[in-house]
């Protein structure tokens, strides 16, 4: 400790702590890829690291591996185990440092730096150090661009580690990655208790309208008013100015009710560009869409047109709007299957395939009672499936502390 001035004023006191940069006790160096179009280089028994395989401590396999040829003809080089592999450029650097340790001899990139420890100093207790520092080191030593983001040249060979004792260095390492591994079995835990929450809330949908099997179906088409949108010409300033109604894209389609749009259009695109006008309470479908989209409903709460993409369903007398919304949440995997091995480049549903849909209608009162009852269901499920993700948040934190 430096000296404390007034005893009774310990909260003062400044302790100091002796370092050393790690390009005095560390050895750096950077990799290669190989000429792809060598096919002798690669597919041999040699591990080789990129950006994307860095994804643990522990770096025990790549996705590539590459040929002893390829060590002795390319830029890239054979690396011991035990040598320290950090990202040193890739997009990831906007958010997180990634590092680990090769558990074999192994190869890298030229996106990735190694550092081998000198004699005296732990590969673990380094990577350990860095890993914990990553909030400084992502702020103080990442150059941004557009897109990719690397290491500061010389940044890590100037950056100091605490200097103490091998001893010292490797009891810290054994007791942190004691620490770290039952963080990893907390998470692996909570990560389960998450993923049944979310399955709790779809057996609940499914449950409550297999219960439904024996009423009256009707065809939806036959019984319920259908449409879908279109988008105005991006061209003509005056289908999007003055903002004056509220324009859905499948995008906005996500299982929620809808209340505002990212989007709005003029009153000229409304009578001009093959649009409806679709009262609150209109069902809406992502008839496709990137990704999960395809097959998810939402609710609108207000009035709005739709892109060509939206399959909307107008209130009607024959289903209660909240009723026909939970029976298309319980059914999206069976909308998604409706519309795959159609063939073409995108799976998509379509006007024929959902207007042919055969749905529960029992009559209004009763599907109000369903989803009165399903929505206080749901309600628990939901707050089961926040307090656990809460929870692995809680827990994905705990490494950085």
């Amino acid at each position: 400790p430096a000296d404390a001035g007034d005893a009774g004023r310990q909260d003062e006191v400044v302790w100091r702590m002796s370092v050393k940069k790690l390009g005095e006790c560390c050895s750096f160096s950077s990799g290669g890829t190989p000429p792809k179009d060598k096919v002798k280089y690669w597919n041999g028994s040699i591990p080789w690291f990129s950006p994307k395989d860095i994804k643990s401590f522990d770096l025990a396999n790549a996705q590539d591996k590459i040929t002893e040829e390829a060590i002795a003809e390319s830029t890239t080089q054979l690396i011991d185990a035990g040598t320290i592999l950090v990202v040193a450029r890739s997009g990831v650097l906007a958010h997180t440092l990634p590092a680990g340790i090769v558990r074999q001899p192994s190869a890298f990139n030229q996106d990735i730096k190694a550092i081998v420890p000198n004699e005296g100093i732990d590969a673990e207790f380094v990577a350990l150090y860095l890993l914990a520092q990553q909030r400084r080191v992502l702020s103080e030593g990442v150059k941004r661009g557009p897109t990719v983001h690397s290491l500061v040249s010389g940044y890590l060979e100037d950056f100091e580690i605490p200097d103490v004792s091998l001893d010292e260095q490797r009891l810290i390492s054994v007791r942190l990655r004691a620490q770290l591994a039952e963080v990893e079995t907390a998470r692996q835990a909570a990560r389960v208790q998450v993923r049944d929450a979310n399955l709790l809330r779809q057996r609940l949908l499914r449950q409550a309208f297999d219960d439904l099997r024996d009423v009256p179906h009707k065809v939806l088409g036959e019984w319920a008013s259908t449409t879908s949108g279109s988008t105005p010409s991006r061209g003509d300033k005056r289908y999007w100015s003055p903002a004056e109604i509220p324009w859905v894209k499948t995008g906005e389609v996500a299982f929620a009710p809808i209340a505002a749009t990212e989007e709005s259009i003029s009153r000229r695109a409304l009578a001009e560009c093959s649009l409806t006008l679709l009262p609150p309470k209109s069902v809406l479908i992502a008839m496709y869409g990137q990704g999960k989209t395809r097959g998810q409903s939402a609710l609108l709460e207000i009035e709005a047109a739709t892109n060509q993409a939206c399959f909307a369903i107008l209130p009607n007398e024959t289903w209660d709007a909240d009723f026909m919304h939970h029976w298309l949440m319980a059914s999206y995997d069976d909308l998604r299957g409706l519309s795959d091995g159609r063939g073409g480049n995108q799976a998509n549903l379509n006007g024929g395939l959902l207007n042919a849909l055969e749905i529960p209608a029992p009559d209004v009162d009763e599907q109000r009672r369903i989803v009165a009852r399903l929505s206080a269901q749901l309600a628990e499920a939901d707050a089961v499936a926040q307090a656990a993700s809460a929870q692995l948040a809680d827990i994905e934190r705990l490494p950085q502390r």
